[in-house]
């Protein structure tokens, strides 16, 4: 035993021991995030219920099966629910002794009802024992809308144009109101809004004339001669936006919700209806498939309570990309110059602890200082330069995705400086002398030999800090990031890629969705859909800078021998 303890087995075991505990511990949270989020998107059967309420009056319900959860009989028995016996409540209160297993404790399921406009809430709480009837009739839709979530009933007509049609018209009436829903969004997102930026453009152009004395009478003519075309095509794009709208607002279908009460829904507010009791696994997979589309590409609803995450995608590819370009030149100077140019004394070391005492002070730190001195101080000088026409609206002056990157890159700059100095000290100073013995300078040493050698470790550090960077949220609600951008800070207008603009971001949009929603059962699944495309977009950075990295190394394998 003690030679076995000698021979160092133990440790060899524990840690295998340690290694497995946390790949296990990773993948069942990846799997939970997994099957918390996915399920969202699966189109769920949907129920009729006809249960008996406390005044014992039968309702109906219709709605999907959201969770079930048994309830303690002693927390519910002040409801006089009536499908319990009052002798059941006596001995209940009299002593929890003499109930038996089945009383003890009730089941009840929670039920998404939509339907918001008839009722305050989209979940109900039902308990299985005054349920009278539970069905799945084949004709219930599911209405999927802009507004006021989803709606549950059965469709009775479909009004065109004043006139009631058949109900197999309603295909081609749902690809007719996509259609121009596609148009308005064409005109509100493309020609209005490219109207709109080109007359501020002009609108500053001219304040910046006039505050200089050079608006003469020429120039101003000529300004409003392009002011005045702007606003004739402005007019021009609000009359067909106008006429669009006039068009989806002319059809619309009578619902019947499960209380009886018929409601009339525009087909502008519609995004799509389907049957899920009559889909078939196949057909399941298809619409599973289609909303995990519409989720990645479209643009929040409700409150981010609904609807898609692009616009978070993108900011947080955009501001992680930023980040990269930003951290990865001056971290690997730095770490250049601490190992190769700087002398062993005193100074030096001071550096290198205050470079290591960086990695450990909190993000919230950095972004209390992005804010004050880029924000503020390097953004507002900007404005006051070249901005002055603009204010007192700021434009750099502001928070935006140039000071998240950069904020974001000060945050992770040790952690590259760590990582390339220590590639760097593992080149051995044979290839360094050899290097200079042929005739090279040291800097010519540096970019041919040193750096390519050091390069999977500078890769090394710059995955690490993708990884933090793009996990980060507190620095960023300070310097950038924002509930719902207007906008995209990319474009088609000059200069295209807007770095001023203010951003969404995946693990703001979590803690937002999670934590701020007025809605939290609705949200709920988000959060975990959400999460689980943040850790994807992280490893998919992580997998392609490995990739670059691996095929580093392999390049210059041989150099390094």
């Amino acid at each position: 035993m003690q030679s076995w303890y000698k021979s160092g087995s133990p440790w060899v075991w524990l840690s295998a021991a340690g290694v497995s505990f946390s790949l296990i511990a990773v993948l069942g949270l990846l799997w939970l995030i997994a099957s918390r989020g996915l399920s969202y998107f699966w189109p769920a059967e949907v129920y009729q219920f006809d249960f008996t309420d406390e005044q014992g009056q039968t309702q109906s319900v219709i709605g999907e099966i959201y969770d079930r959860e048994q309830v303690p009989y002693a927390q519910v028995a002040h409801l006089n629910l009536p499908f319990l016996s009052s002798e059941s409540a006596d001995s209940e209160q009299a002593s929890g002794e003499h109930l038996t297993n089945e009383q003890q404790t009730l089941e009840r399921i929670l039920i998404k009802t939509g339907n918001r406009e008839l009722t305050n809430l989209d979940f109900r709480w039902l308990f299985q024992g005054s349920i009278v009837k539970q069905s799945s009739p084949e004709h219930i839709a599911v209405i999927e809308r802009r507004k006021n979530g989803d709606f549950y009933g059965f469709i009775d007509a479909i009004v065109s144009g004043g006139q009631v049609v058949e109900l197999s018209q309603l295909p081609l009436l749902l690809a007719r109101a996509r259609n121009l829903q596609q148009q308005v969004k064409k005109l509100e997102r493309g020609e209005i809004r490219s109207v709109n930026f080109e007359l501020e453009r002009l609108r500053l152009h001219e304040r910046k004339l006039l505050m200089k004395n050079q608006l003469d009478q020429n120039t101003q003519q000529e300004i409003n001669q392009q002011r005045a075309v702007l606003e004739q095509n402005y007019r021009a794009f609000e009359q067909s936006l106008n006429s669009v709208r006039e068009q989806l607002m002319r059809d619309q279908i009578i619902v019947t919700a499960a209380n009886g009460r018929q409601v009339s829904l525009d087909f502008a507010d519609i995004l799509q209806i389907t049957y899920n009791n009559q889909l078939t696994t196949l057909d399941k997979v298809g619409l599973f498939l289609k909303q995990l589309a519409v989720f990645v590409s479209d643009e929040p609803r409700e409150a981010n309570t609904e609807g898609g995450v692009f616009p978070a995608i993108f900011g947080t590819v955009l501001m992680v990309l930023l980040m990269t370009i930003i951290v990865s030149p001056f971290g690997v100077v730095a770490a250049i110059y601490l190992h190769e140019y700087a002398g062993k004394n005193t100074f030096t070391r001071v550096i290198r602890i205050a470079v290591i005492n960086l990695a450990g002070v909190p993000s919230i730190v950095y972004g209390v200082f992005g804010l004050g001195f880029f924000v503020y101080l390097v953004g507002g000088s900007i404005d006051n330069l070249f901005f002055g026409e603009a204010l007192p609206a700021p434009t750099f002056g502001t928070p935006g995705v140039l000071w998240s990157a950069v904020t974001l890159a000060i945050l992770t700059l040790p952690v590259v400086i760590v990582s390339t100095e220590e590639g760097l000290a593992r080149i051995p100073s044979s290839l360094r002398h050899g290097s200079l013995a042929l005739g090279a300078t040291k800097a010519e040493t540096l970019w041919r030999i040193i750096l390519p050698i050091a390069s999977p470790a500078i890769m090394t550090g710059i995955i690490l800090a993708i990884a933090r960077a793009a996990g980060e949220v507190a620095p960023l609600m300070l310097v950038g990031v924002v509930k719902i951008a207007p906008s995209l800070p990319l474009d088609g207008d000059f200069p295209f890629l807007h770095l001023e603009r203010k951003f969404m971001h995946l693990g703001f949009h979590i803690y937002d969705v999670g934590f701020q929603s007025p809605n939290i059962e609705a949200a709920r699944p988000l959060v975990y859909a959400t999460a689980l495309l943040l850790v994807s977009i992280i490893v998919a950075l992580n997998v392609g800078a490995v990739a670059i990295r691996n095929r580093l190394r392999e390049k210059y394998r041989a150099l390094e021998q």
